[in-house]
């Protein structure tokens, strides 16, 4: 395995966390191991067993862990789970939070039991941590989770910690490709080992003039050669903080050719890193530097879709939308709320689960038996069906009223049939919408249909960006050669004909990067539905630049 050639998102990982009766590898055992498997960006896999220590667990651990004595006495051997624990690892890459503490476990026990120490690579996340935030007080496992706003469930314990690790991992990847030029699983690997961060000298005079007039803004930034010429484009929350990264002690490769062929450096301020996101974006299409690598800078996220392209449309978990004449909702934080969402439908609502295949069969199924699907497949009821769409539509945007109506008939129902398991998990599909969880969204209107004006706050100055239909405007965008934005919010207030331009694949990959951004800033967001409002006047008392 070549790790130079392996670009470090696309690569096997295999997170782990051991709990043991102690913190000494040589006089202590393990109890428990967890492994959380990765490949490709994702989350594939886990692995978890209790291992026999052959000795009691320590009180103070069992108050710490909840492991007692009992859940270790009939568990395997380290011995007769390590042949399972080597075949679940492969070749993958070894990744631990503090990798020192379970390697130095992970090597006794093999040698305790003669058993072949694994000679995996390894990754540690709290180097990368202590290199990637060094703002951060605490690079421990809880502090991280806390700072990403990741859920820790089963506080040490084997799979929740690796569990934990792995998310936290993940998150990592944007930062180590995008504010430390790393590409590949080496990278990362070199990266996890360079001492704390030293500046070195600056040597070309130029470089050091530019840099010196860099502000602490969001914005793009550019690296020119002797020509001239741009280089590289990339963008900043700080301007300031991302290219003091490129004068750095053992920086990476890439980092390194690119200090090499520069002479310059420019930049561009912009009033949020999203704009600062699209700006980049749009830049390296157009300047098609030599040292720039065309990425996808947005991640997965998960939405609602309708098939609207079915005569009965049904509802599907996805994670990717299109203008394909289908609705989706969302984005949703992860796909885990999207398919409550869904399961939340389908137990309140009428429309069809199956496949499009099985509906071609003109068979009723189970679900039509428990009054769960209108069973379009065998009777033609286009207009109940249609109002059933209507409610979810509703439902969706926000709406929960008619659904928990509905769900509390049903309850009452199974109540006075004596069907109490139905009743209480009625119940709690009601507690579920009482929660607020279909409000996940960013949006409350299909994304391909949204109307609304998104007002994103700034460090100094907002941004404001129109979504219409699937086009974008941005207010005073440093891109646009021509502002559109107050043209085209006059056109939707007057009822322009014509108002919507056709969407094309820049838009498309424009929504899905500010998708993805938005996802993960909520809190720095509002959104002005313009159905709302009955015009610009109106709309201006919630935005005070319309007045300037």
């Amino acid at each position: 395995m070549d790790l130079k050639e392996i670009p470090f998102e696309k690569a096997d990982y295999c997170v782990f966390d051991f709990e043991t009766t102690g913190t000494s590898p040589s006089l202590d055992k393990v109890i428990e191991i967890g492994i959380v498997k990765i490949s490709k960006g994702k989350i594939i896999d886990t692995f978890q067993s209790f291992i026999n220590p052959g000795r009691p667990v320590p009180y103070f651990i069992t108050l710490m862990t909840g492991i007692t004595n009992s859940d270790v006495s009939n568990a395997p051997y380290f011995e007769e789970v390590y042949y399972k624990i080597k075949e679940f690892v492969g070749d993958s890459i070894l990744v631990a939070h503090h990798l020192n503490f379970d390697y130095s476990f992970l090597r006794n026990e093999c040698a305790n039991a003669n058993l072949e120490m694994l000679n995996n690579y390894t990754v540690c996340t709290l180097k990368l941590a202590k290199r990637l935030f060094p703002e951060l007080p605490s690079k421990s496992l809880g502090s991280l989770t806390r700072h990403f706003k990741i859920r820790h469930k089963n506080i040490h314990r084997g799979l929740g910690d690796a569990l934990a690790t792995a998310k936290i991992f993940l998150k990592m990847f944007p930062y180590l490709r995008n504010d430390h030029n790393a590409d590949t699983v080496a990278d990362i690997i070199n990266f996890q080992n360079i001492p704390a961060s030293k500046p070195f000298k600056i040597i070309k005079k130029k470089l050091a003039s530019d840099y010196a007039s860099i502000p602490d803004s969001p914005g793009v930034y550019f690296f020119k050669n002797s020509k001239d010429e741009i280089i590289y484009i990339g963008k900043a929350k700080s301007l300031k903080q991302r290219i003091s990264n490129y004068f750095l002690n053992n920086v990476p490769r890439k980092t390194k050719e690119i200090i090499r062929k520069a002479h310059r450096i420019d930049f561009q301020k912009t009033n949020t890193e999203l704009t600062a996101l699209l700006a980049e974006a749009e830049l390296i299409k157009k300047y098609k530097p030599n040292l720039n690598t065309l990425l996808k800078r947005y991640s997965n996220n998960y939405f609602i879709r309708i098939t609207n392209n079915h005569e009965y449309p049904k509802v599907e978990v996805v994670s990717t939308f299109d203008f394909d004449g289908n609705d989706y909702y969302g984005p949703y934080p992860n796909r885990d709320i999207a398919n409550s969402i869904k399961e939340i439908i389908d137990k309140t609502f009428l429309l069809r689960e199956c496949t499009d295949k099985d509906f071609n069969k003109k068979k009723k199924c189970y679900l039509s038996e428990i009054e769960r699907c209108l069973a379009p497949c065998v009777y033609d009821i286009k207009d109940k069906y249609e109002n059933e769409l209507n409610l979810v539509n509703d439902f969706l945007s926000g709406h929960n009223q008619s659904a928990i109506d509905r769900l509390l008939r049903k309850m009452k129902q199974y109540s006075e049939q004596k069907k109490y398991e139905e009743a209480a998990a009625t119940r709690d599909t009601i507690n579920s919408i009482l929660n607020q969880l279909h409000k996940a969204s960013i949006l409350s209107e299909p994304i391909n249909k949204a109307k609304v004006l998104i007002e994103i706050a700034g460090t100094k100055h907002n941004d404001y960006i129109l979504m219409l239909e699937g086009k974008l405007y941005i207010r005073n965008f440093i891109i646009d050669e021509k502002s559109l934005f107050d043209e085209k919010l006059e056109d939707y207030f007057e009822g322009t004909k014509n108002l919507f331009d056709e969407v094309t694949p820049a838009d498309l990959e424009k929504m899905k990067i500010s998708l993805s951004w938005l996802s993960k800033n909520r809190q720095r967001i509002k959104i002005h539905y313009l159905s709302k409002y009955s015009g610009i006047t109106e709309l201006a008392k919630d935005l005070l630049f319309l007045y300037r």
